[in-house]
């Protein structure tokens, strides 16, 4: 794939347009962010922003939920969409030609979709099937439990999809005035890739944007209470424990985040990580453990995971504990750091391969950096972390701090 061009700007009252221009790319994928998701829904019944990310396929003026997608799928692409705690996305990828039809279909969606009483109905059995799932298994259900026992009571500590009772709380009204309220944002972000220029991107987007957007404040911050964390259990008749452990950390603004990412994957992210190699591999303790990084604007989470046989909890902790340990008292050993550095380079060069890895790189760094970071200064500050830097990143979220757990298993 060729070198990416990196451009954006502000649209005139309008959103913020990225394009990643690709030369010799035959695909295209363009990607819808609005600045939204569950922690935006402090004193509203949690599952909202989830909810209308589903009701905007349902339909619009223009087309019904069967057109919308196959005037997609006839020409070979593909439509997704995710809502996290701070976003959500809708995405669209196709052959270079496809991208004036993705354009006109996405902004239909957003901006146009009808939010019939109908469908709510049959989309509330939907996301209720998807919550019962999700419930039923512990690996999945896990995350919602130490999200809660982190974060709660902020909305970061809601599940993203909501609980079958607040979702039976969402009404039209509430769906539409979300949507009214962050769809119309003039830090939505609109993000492209392919072999076209920021000028014939924004030809294409402007004629369909809404005629008004407004300048919304950020969600309510995150202040850590005091006192301990909470521990969550949960009984089921369960042969595995899941075991989920996180503590809090810095937010994506803070430089210690290129530490953070390099210490997950020293201690977890790999097969070659501390955790697999010392649980797994040379214990037997588990079959799954895992690190993992979580970063928002002003805050974020360092989580630990495992599923692993009841009686070998105790040995498992003190293993984890132990590691960490290690790491505060003694930084990286021999050529771990280094190990952990090649690592996070060649994913990101794996992962550049696609044509919408582009457009989330522009679009995300747009959203959460106000500019689309430059691939080689990121790479060089990867690469610059130092032994020092991980012991100081682990010293300052793992000592004088105790973990929020989450248990799910019969305890019997």
């Amino acid at each position: 794939m060729s070198s990416p061009t990196y451009a954006w700007r502000q649209v005139a009252g309008g959103p913020r347009l990225a394009v990643a221009t690709l030369a010799h790319s035959e695909c295209a994928a363009l990607s819808i962010y609005v600045p939204a998701g569950s922690r935006d829904e402090g004193g509203l019944p949690a599952g909202l922003a989830h909810f209308v990310e589903h009701m905007v396929f349902k339909g619009t003026a223009r087309r019904s939920a069967r057109e919308l997608s196959l005037e997609i799928e006839n020409g070979g692409g593909q439509l997704n969409a995710g809502t996290t705690e701070d976003h959500t996305v809708y995405e669209g990828r196709g052959e270079a030609g496809q991208l004036p039809v993705l354009v006109d279909v996405l902004t239909d969606m957003l901006w146009h979709a009808t939010f019939a009483e109908a469908d709510l109905a049959l989309e509330r059995e939907v996301i209720g099937e998807e919550i019962t799932m999700y419930r039923e298994t512990p690996s999945d259900h896990i995350a919602d439990m130490i999200s809660g026992a982190l974060w709660a009571p902020h909305p970061l500590g809601n599940p993203i999809s909501g609980t079958l009772e607040s979702v039976a709380q969402i009404t039209r009204r509430k769906l539409l005035a979300f949507r009214d309220l962050h769809y119309f944002r003039d830090d939505v972000v609109i993000a492209a890739a392919g072999p076209f220029t920021l000028e014939q991107v924004q030809a294409l987007i402007e004629p369909r944007l809404p005629a008004t957007f407004q300048r919304l404040e950020r969600a309510p911050v995150f202040v850590r209470p005091a006192g301990s964390p909470l521990r969550v259990a949960e009984t089921r008749d369960t042969e595995q424990l899941q075991l989920s452990l996180a503590w809090h950390t810095p937010g994506r603004q803070d430089p210690l985040r290129h530490a953070l990412r390099l210490l997950s994957l020293m201690l977890g992210e790999s097969a070659s990580s501390r955790l697999f190699q010392e649980l797994r591999e040379e214990r037997g303790l588990c079959y799954h453990i895992a690190s993992d990084v979580t970063l928002f604007h002003e805050t974020g989470a360092f989580e630990i995971g495992a599923g692993l046989d009841p009686d070998a909890r105790e040995q498992a902790l003190a293993c984890i504990m132990g590691e960490i340990n290690d790491l505060v008292a003694n930084g990286p050993r021999p050529g771990e750091l280094e190990r952990a550095k090649r690592l996070a380079i060649a994913q990101s060069k794996l992962a550049f391969e696609t044509t919408a890895a582009h457009a989330a790189w522009a679009g995300e760094g747009l959203l959460d950096f106000n500019e689309i970071p430059s691939l080689t200064q990121w790479r060089e500050l990867v690469l610059a972390v130092s032994d020092q830097a991980i012991q100081h990143a682990a010293e300052l979220i793992f000592s004088g701090q105790e973990p929020a757990m989450a248990e799910i298993g019969d305890r019997g």
